[in-house]
C-alpha cells in the first residue's frame, strides 16, 4: 500500500528540485503531444529551447525578441508574487495589464501630436495608477465586504477586454485611421514610443523596470519589516494578527502592488512591441505570468529565471509553428503543462510516500 505523510517541514531539496523536474516532465510529454500530431519530437524539442538562442539561422532574430517577451512576464510576476506570498490571490493581472495600457496610451494621446519629453513619463505614471486602480476593486471589496478576491479579480479581466474593445472602436481609435478600430500608432511618434535602448538586444523600458522590480521585491521580501508581515500573514495569519500586523493593509499594498506592475507592463507593451491599443491587444501575459511566479518559486530571482525559461518557450514555439507547422494551441498546451507537473511533483515538498503491507483481515 503506498500513501502521502505529511513531512514535519517542507523539504528544502523537493523545493529546490521539483521546478527542475516540472521542465523535464514538460519536455517529455510534450515531445509525445507533439509526435501524435506527427512532428519529430526531438526536434520541436530542439526548436523551442536550443534554436532561438543557439542556432545561427534564426539567432539574430529571436535573442532579442528573449527580453520583449520575458519583460512583462517578469514584471507581472513580481507583483503576483508578493500577494500569493501572503496568501492574497490575485488571479486577474491580465485586466489590470488592460487597464494600465488603456489608462497609459490616453494620458499620451491627449497631448498628440507634441513631442515634450514629459509625455512619456506621464504614461509611465498613469499606466501604473490605471492597473493600481483596477486591482483596488477587488482589494476595497475583500476588505469591506469579505469577498472573495479571485472570482473577483477573475470577473474584471472580462469587463476590462470590453473596456478594451469599446475604447479601440470609440474613445481612442485613430481618427486618421480610415475607420477601422485601434489608437495612433506610437512607433511612429517619437515622444510615446519605448524603443530598444540598446540596438539589438530588445532592452527597452519595460525590461528595465522590471529589472528595478526584481531588485526591489527581493530588498522588500528579505530586508523589510513589510515584506516579514507579508510573509507572516501567508504562513500563520492568526501569529500575524497577535503580532499587531492589520490584514486590510496587507491586502491594499499587495494588490496595489501587483496591479501598478501589471499596469506597467501594459503600458511598456503597449508603446514598445504592440505600439496601438487594438481590440486584440491583450495576449494572456497576465495569466502567464501565475505559471511564472509559480515557477520561480515566488522568489524574485528564480522568477527572472522562469520568466526568461516562459519567454523562450513562446519565442521557441513560434520557431516550431512556422518551422514543424506545429498547431499553436499545441504550444499553450505545452506552456501550461509546466504549471500542472509542477503543482503535481510540490506534493512532494510537503509529503513523502509511504510503502506499507497491506493489513489481511
Amino acid at each position: 500500500m503506498i500513501r502521502l505523510e505529511k513531512r514535519p517541514e517542507p523539504s528544502r531539496f523537493w523545493t529546490a528540485v521539483t521546478p527542475l523536474i516540472a521542465v523535464a516532465l514538460t519536455m517529455v510529454v510534450g515531445g509525445m503531444l507533439f509526435a501524435w500530431q506527427g512532428a519529430d519530437p526531438v526536434e520541436a524539442i530542439r526548436t523551442i529551447f536550443w534554436d532561438p538562442i543557439f542556432n545561427p539561422q534564426f539567432a539574430a532574430f529571436t535573442r532579442p525578441q528573449l527580453l520583449v517577451k520575458a519583460g512583462p512576464l517578469i514584471l507581472i510576476a513580481i507583483g503576483l508574487s508578493i500577494g500569493f506570498r501572503a496568501g492574497i490571490w490575485n488571479i486577474g493581472a491580465e485586466g489590470q495589464y488592460i487597464m494600465g495600457a488603456i489608462c497609459g496610451a490616453g494620458a499620451g494621446l491627449a497631448f498628440y501630436p507634441s513631442e515634450s519629453v514629459l509625455i512619456f513619463p506621464l504614461m509611465i505614471v498613469a499606466g501604473a495608477l490605471g492597473g493600481w486602480a483596477w486591482a483596488m476593486i477587488p482589494a476595497v471589496l475583500k476588505t469591506r465586504f469579505g469577498t472573495n478576491e479571485i472570482l473577483v479579480s477573475l470577473m474584471l479581466v472580462y469587463v476590462a477586454e470590453n473596456i478594451l474593445a469599446s475604447v479601440s472602436s470609440g474613445l481612442l481609435r485613430n481618427p486618421e485611421g480610415m475607420g477601422f478600430p485601434g489608437s495612433r500608432n506610437f512607433k511612429q511618434w517619437d515622444a510615446t514610443h519605448n524603443a530598444e535602448l540598446i540596438s539589438g538586444t530588445g532592452m527597452h523600458w519595460g525590461v528595465v523596470f522590471a529589472f528595478i522590480a526584481v531588485i526591489a521585491a527581493y530588498v522588500l521580501m528579505a530586508r523589510h519589516i513589510q515584506g516579514f508581515h507579508i510573509r507572516l500573514t501567508g504562513e500563520a495569519p492568526r501569529a500575524a494578527r497577535f503580532a499587531g500586523v492589520n490584514p486590510t493593509r496587507i491586502v491594499i499594498l499587495c494588490l496595489g502592488i501587483s496591479g501598478a506592475l501589471a499596469g506597467l507592463a501594459g503600458l511598456f507593451e503597449v508603446t514598445g512591441p504592440a505600439g496601438q491599443i487594438s481590440i486584440d491587444f491583450n495576449s494572456g501575459y497576465g495569466f502567464t505570468a501565475i505559471i511564472v511566479a509559480f515557477l520561480g518559486r515566488l522568489h524574485p530571482v528564480g522568477i527572472l529565471l522562469a520568466g526568461l525559461l516562459m519567454a523562450l518557450t513562446y519565442i521557441g514555439g513560434e520557431l516550431a509553428q512556422l518551422m514543424l507547422g506545429v498547431p499553436g494551441a499545441s504550444i499553450q498546451l505545452f506552456q501550461g503543462m509546466l504549471l500542472f507537473f509542477l503543482l503535481a511533483t510540490d506534493v512532494f515538498t510537503n509529503y513523502r510516500l509511504r510503502f506499507a503491507a497491506r493489513e489481511v483481515s
